[in-house]
């Protein structure tokens, strides 16, 4: 059963009224929007202290955050079949956890201690609410905190948000800051791209590297670019140099068309990155970061669709659409003979009984594949 970690209690979905008193308590009166905050310097920034990266045996591979793939489900599956170094939630907006309807989104923070080291990843435009969730992320219990700086959805960019910071660099260096004092001690980490329409390493990179996040995980690709080309590691080779003039202590993090955990190993050999973030390549493979795990048979990959199916209905079932799930069904069940009329009949399925005996009918007249 999913639990809510809050400081060393656990709760479940009981715990709600609970959680909105935390988050209710954290809010500042609408005033507060002008916070104010000083400088964090090289020597008192308080991600030193409780800063769980420094631990983990380099190089550190990470799990990438992405809206409705890596919710807790999935999550919860990957820490069985084959678990990252580092997981990160769904990102999760600031200003809608700081808002009236702030309970609807704390299904997103919830995870497992099997998921631990575990990173809440947050999004939005307004410091106070970046000091206040920062708060409640502590209150929570997360390991740290990452800041979404680079996803290019359309909407975002404009609120100012995600990708949009990289044209307001003082912001988000505000932002970091604002995070920071709410952490109190927890590592804060920032995901971002190479620049907004252009590469902007140059200048990009120096104004977050002076703010010293804990790590900084560097996308290889602008904003413009979206997924539209491949990802450029020279660039992201670039921002290592860049921190090592800076003589930063910041951890860089490659991310951008990383096949496997051999692809990402040869990339952090090659371009000299403390770590790597994969992404898309865990689609229909909870076992990308099993190191023993050979490739999967088909019957196993079905196995664990089901379960992960079955498992999607009982955690978000009812506070999520099942349609979510479904698109994890192209992944699971492609590269044989057959896969594409089992996924097709898949795709009519309205719950997770009824996958379960496409399934197992599948299997039982096939049981030579």
């Amino acid at each position: 059963m999913f639990m809510y970690h809050v400081k060393t209690k656990n709760f479940d979905n009981s715990c709600l009224p609970f959680l909105n008193k935390i988050v209710n308590k954290n809010r500042p009166p609408d005033t507060a929007d002008t916070l104010t905050l000083s400088p964090l310097s090289r020597h008192n920034n308080p991600i030193m202290s409780k800063n769980f990266w420094l631990k983990l045996k380099k190089p550190i591979f990470v799990l990438a955050p992405m809206a409705n793939v890596t919710d807790a489900v999935f999550r919860r599956l990957i820490a069985k079949y084959g678990r990252p170094d580092a997981m990160f939630t769904e990102f999760v907006s600031c200003d809608g956890l700081q808002s009236v309807g702030h309970a609807k989104l704390l299904i997103d923070l919830q995870y497992t201690e099997a998921e631990r080291p575990i990173v809440a990843q947050i999004f939005g435009s307004k410091p106070a609410n970046f000091y206040k969730t920062a708060q409640l992320a502590r209150e929570l219990g997360f390991d740290g905190i990452d800041i979404n700086m680079g996803c290019p959805e359309k909407n975002l960019v404009k609120s100012g948000s995600c990708a949009g910071l990289i044209r307001t660099p003082q912001l988000a260096q505000e932002i970091i800051r604002a995070t920071q004092a709410g952490a109190q001690g927890l590592p804060v980490s920032v995901k971002t791209r190479i620049g907004f329409n252009k590469n902007e390493i140059e200048t990009w990179i120096p104004a977050l590297l002076a703010v010293e996040p804990a790590v900084l995980t560097v996308h290889g690709r602008t904003r413009k670019e979206m997924s539209l080309v491949p990802a450029n590691w020279d660039v992201i080779a670039r921002a290592v140099e860049i921190r090592n003039e800076t003589k930063s202590k910041t951890l860089i993090f490659g991310n951008g068309d990383v096949r496997d955990l051999e692809d990402a190993a040869a990339k952090a050999k090659q371009y000299g990155v403390d770590g790597v973030m994969l992404g898309r390549a865990i689609f229909g493979n909870p076992w990308l970061f099993n190191r023993e795990k050979k490739t999967p048979t088909i019957e196993e990959r079905l196995h664990v669709l089901v379960k992960h199916t079955l498992l999607y209905e009982k955690i978000l079932g009812g506070k999520k659409s099942f349609d979510l799930m479904k698109k994890h069904y192209k992944a699971y069940v492609s590269g044989w003979d057959g896969a594409k009329e089992l996924r097709i009949e898949l795709m009519t399925a309205k719950t997770a009984g009824e996958v379960e005996k496409i399934v197992v009918l599948y299997l039982k007249n096939n049981t030579n594949k």
